[in-house]
């Protein structure tokens, strides 16, 4: 159960009102009664935040918690806990489980399992685009979103066909949903391991061309302007891809996008600097230096929208083989706020109030979910930052089941310190 909180004295970040002052913050009932100075503490549990920033909750788009089917590498308890600790008052749960979340049943049964064993985080179900993300049939949109989705994906399996993307696009629009795609031509990165170029040339690993995901981000952003529907490209990577979703904005077209802290910090030098460590592998690569500049001036610019963690977890012995033979992806809820606040934020790439947007308000406009405000009245969702907190990434502390992180042992400035969802804190446990 919520109780009445007031959060005192912090430095309230909140990029949905334009606020950034000290301010109190009152929450009652699970929800922000008020934001203002010195406000009375009677029949409240006072908590210091001198010192902190407080922001409205942040959530995170694209997490894959692996249940139902895969529990040897997370669970939605595990998955949450982690999240949790990362500061994410909610996160998008992607739909390539084992079955697919293709019916409002698996939906219903991802709902009950985070409410009965979950840390408490929000958990909003992404459906998927196509029967078993098969990409021959539509699923069922209706039916998932009245079951609880909020969002369609094939994840990491690209709608290869432009007319299933347009049918799925026009399906989506009549319910308010946003497709969210996988950007890759899949006759293009056939056994591809790692970013096509210099790196993988001279390493003799095959390379996936940024052209791969670019053309279909082209695509994607003209079907959703032919349809009217709401487009969401997961993940980009390519300067050309930023290209193509800045001049879609420009015209107007609803298409929103996502980057990762391993896309906007690492590069492809990485595989070969790392020799080989399997960490650095995902879907899509690091991309080139040229690439990750880009991203970066997208963060500035607002062509990107949000930051998201693509969290994929796996077992040891998934990553623990042969380059060309690991699992795509890395854990990332647990170190993905403080990466920002590192090295986007200290250095001055990026400002306090842009990241709150990033991980917060702009989530919650994109996909139309609760939260990202402070305003009264809003969900009692919370994240308190300690900009002055120094550690290092130790995977052994993860409280995710997944240890595979290309980050450990990076010292970082600023963590999160705590997380409030509903006026409950989540974390730390209490």
């Amino acid at each position: 159960m919520s109780e009445r909180l007031l959060l005192r004295g912090g430095r309230v970040v909140d990029p949905s009102r334009g606020v950034d002052e000290t301010l109190d913050v009152l929450l009652e009932g699970g929800r922000v009664a008020r934001a203002a100075a010195k406000l009375p503490a009677k029949g409240a549990r006072v908590i210091d935040a001198a010192g902190l920033v407080v922001a409205p909750g942040f959530i995170d788009l694209h997490v894959h918690l692996r249940e139902p089917g895969r529990e040897d590498k997370e669970t939605i308890a595990s998955g949450t806990r982690a999240a949790a600790a990362g500061g994410f008052t909610a996160v998008c749960a992607m739909p390539n489980t084992s079955p697919v979340n293709d019916t409002a049943g698996i939906t219903r049964a991802i709902l009950e399992k985070a409410a009965r064993e979950g840390s408490g985080v929000r958990v909003h179900p992404i459906g998927a685009v196509t029967k078993g993300s098969r990409g021959d049939e539509l699923a069922e949109y209706a039916e998932l979103q009245e079951a609880g989705c909020v969002a369609v994906s094939d994840d990491g399996r690209p709608v290869a066909s432009a007319r299933m993307m347009r049918r799925a696009l026009e399906y989506a629009r009549g319910l308010g949903l946003p497709v969210i795609d996988h950007c890759e031509d899949p006759t293009l990165s056939e056994k591809a391991c790692m970013n096509e170029g210099p790196v993988s040339t001279l390493l003799g690993l095959r390379g996936a061309p940024g052209a791969s995901e670019a053309m279909v981000v082209e695509r994607d952003v003209l079907l959703a302007e032919l349809t009217g529907g709401r487009v969401h490209i997961a993940h980009i990577s390519t300067a050309a891809s930023l290209d193509s979703i800045r001049r879609g904005k420009a015209r107007g077209v609803r298409v929103s996008a996502e980057a990762t802290p391993h896309h906007l910090l690492l590069t492809d030098q990485l595989v070969k600097d790392s020799d080989y460590d399997t960490s650095t592998k995902m879907n899509p690569p690091l991309r080139s230096e040229a690439d990750r500049e880009a991203l970066l001036e997208g963060l500035k610019d607002g062509t990107l929208d949000c930051i998201a963690t693509d969290h994929a977890p796996h077992t040891v012995d998934d990553k623990r083989v042969p380059y060309e033979e690991a699992a795509f992806g890395i854990v990332g809820l647990e170190t993905a706020v403080a990466l920002a606040l590192d090295r986007l934020v200290a250095p001055g790439l990026i400002d306090l109030a842009r990241l709150v947007a990033l991980f917060s308000t702009n989530p919650a406009r994109a996909f139309g979910l609760p939260g990202g405000t402070l305003a009264p009245g809003a969900p009692a969702d919370v994240t308190l930052l300690d900009l002055r907190r120094r550690r290092s990434v130790d995977p052994e502390r993860f409280r995710s089941k997944s240890r595979n992180t290309p980050f450990a042992g990076w010292s970082l400035q600023g963590w999160p310190v705590q997380t409030i969802v509903a006026g409950r804190v989540v974390f730390p446990a209490e």
